[in-house]
């Protein structure tokens, strides 16, 4: 691999940060719950980018957990936006389901690093 945008889980992410960037453009949202979920969907798709060109496994594989952490701090503001009204019910589920398989990919590929003998 020679960059991170040829990482399937980098182009998920990626996608993922438009369309909760789409999703909250909004007037009507609520701008502090619109600035951390926007940061928090962006900081998935940037620490792997960031992690990446470090071009080291330890500080790759540690920016991926970031990234992970990111994921699930997404998934409960996304519960909170379904609970106060600001995103139907259905659309959340969807986007639940992304950021759960983009989490997946990322325990996955952290495996992968953490048995790879690359340093």
């Amino acid at each position: 691999m020679k960059k991170f945008e040829d990482l399937e889980v980098y182009k998920k992410a990626f996608d993922f940060s438009i369309a909760i960037y789409k999703l909250t453009s909004s007037k009507t949202f609520d701008l502090n719950i619109k600035n951390q979920i926007q940061r928090a969907s962006l900081s998935i798709t940037l620490n792997i980018a960031e992690g990446f060109e470090l071009q080291s496994n330890k500080q790759f594989v540690r920016f991926l957990y970031i990234s992970k952490g990111s994921s699930g701090e997404v998934r409960s503001l996304l519960r909170i936006c379904e609970k106060l009204n600001f995103i139907n019910k259905n659309t959340v589920e969807e986007l639940i389901i992304e950021s759960e398989d983009i989490s997946k990919q990322l325990s996955k590929f952290i495996s992968y690093l953490k048995s790879s003998n690359i340093d």
